[in-house]
């Protein structure tokens, strides 16, 4: 099985990224592994779509910091018919690439379209993660698991809807990543809020959600796999994302630490209501950010920790990913094109 990663940038991708546990799991299952960037597309006159893929130049590494050096210094490009790819794993961050680089943002949506027409299985589906290009997407699921939420560009709604959650709210953009942006807000007189709003606000579009009193312990990052809690051994794939001193932010890319949690019913209850959609969508591997039993976002395109969770807990969950996919390439061979890539994404 031939997988290809596509990510915003070869000098972006780090050791403790989730994309790299996923290749090294896969190279360790005896895969072809490459990374495409969104440059790397070539579609031509007779219609054939070709990926430049970026090749690490070594065998099984002996640990993702080797992984990565490797990934930076010894790869070769080779130009592959797209028909010869497997699998395409959608990993970019749109939002990293909004601003400097705009053409970029939604390349893999596009040509991950293309691949499908042509056999290939595109994870997340690209027709879904064409509709979830900003947090927008969060609000298509059931209220009961969703903050209470304003999304406006007014100051003035802002303010208003600030005065009407007596516990503060928080504010962020309705495009980004990371923990990038984000603020809580106790009143609608506090003196910088003009600059908060400005410095948001210049993004686009602003979310503000209610705060929600548990956050203070930071959130739960579930990740999902097929529509269901990723899970091996007795074990989940979940852990706490515990917000450094004075922070809001939960985010690991925002000094936050991982912590083991444990699963409640509750949570798992929350995850069965997201579910349907999901599967839907053909929303393959996602991140749900949980604080008790609402959702504060849902991560469709980049969900990462997994490494961290696989630390804490000695559970190998990159390989039970990897699994699932083989299992689609399977089927694929079985039925063709009788099944849409949106229903074998989460199968």
């Amino acid at each position: 099985m031939r997988i290809a990663f596509f990510v915003n940038s070869i000098e972006g991708e780090a050791s403790y990224f989730t994309t790299t546990s996923l290749a090294i799991a896969a190279m360790a299952r005896g895969h072809d592994i490459c990374y495409v960037t969104p440059d790397g597309f070539v579609l031509r006159p007779d219609d054939s779509l070709s990926v430049r893929a970026i090749i690490p130049g070594v065998g099984k590494p002996k640990n993702a910091d080797a992984f990565i050096a490797t990934l930076n210094e010894k790869t070769s490009t080779k130009t592959i018919d797209v028909v010869d790819v497997d699998v395409l794993f959608l990993r970019n961050d749109p939002s990293l690439d909004a601003d400097e680089r705009p053409w970029a943002a939604h390349v893999g949506a596009m040509f991950g379209r293309l691949a499908v027409e042509r056999g290939v299985i595109a994870v997340n589906d690209p027709d879904a993660l064409a509709k979830a290009q900003n947090k927008l997407y969060f609000q298509d699921f059931p209220e009961v698991i969703r903050p209470t939420t304003l999304i406006s560009k007014s100051l003035d709604e802002i303010r208003a809807f600030i005065d009407s959650q007596k516990r503060g709210v928080v504010l962020k953009p309705l495009q980004g990543s990371g923990g990038r942006h984000v603020f809580k807000i106790k009143s609608s007189k506090e003196s910088n809020l003009n600059q908060i709003f400005e410095a948001v606000s210049g993004e686009g579009y602003l979310i503000a959600q209610g705060y929600l009193p548990d956050a203070v312990e930071g959130d739960i990052r579930l990740f999902l796999m097929n529509g269901r809690p990723l899970e091996k051994d007795g074990s989940y794939a979940a852990f706490r994302r515990v917000p450094a001193k004075g922070e809001v932010r939960s985010n690991i890319s925002a000094a936050g630490t991982a912590a083991a949690v444990k699963v409640t019913p509750e949570i798992l209850e929350v995850a069965e209501i997201v579910r349907p959609k999901l599967v839907a969508d053909g929303m393959f591997l996602v991140g749900l950010d949980i604080i008790g039993s609402k959702i504060l976002e849902i991560n469709v395109f980049t969900p990462g920790g997994l490494q961290n969770i696989e630390r804490l807990y000695g559970v190998d969950f990159s390989s039970v990913v990897i699994e699932a996919l083989e299992k689609k390439v399977s089927t694929r061979a079985n039925y063709g094109s009788r099944l849409s890539n949106a229903v074998l994404a989460t199968l």
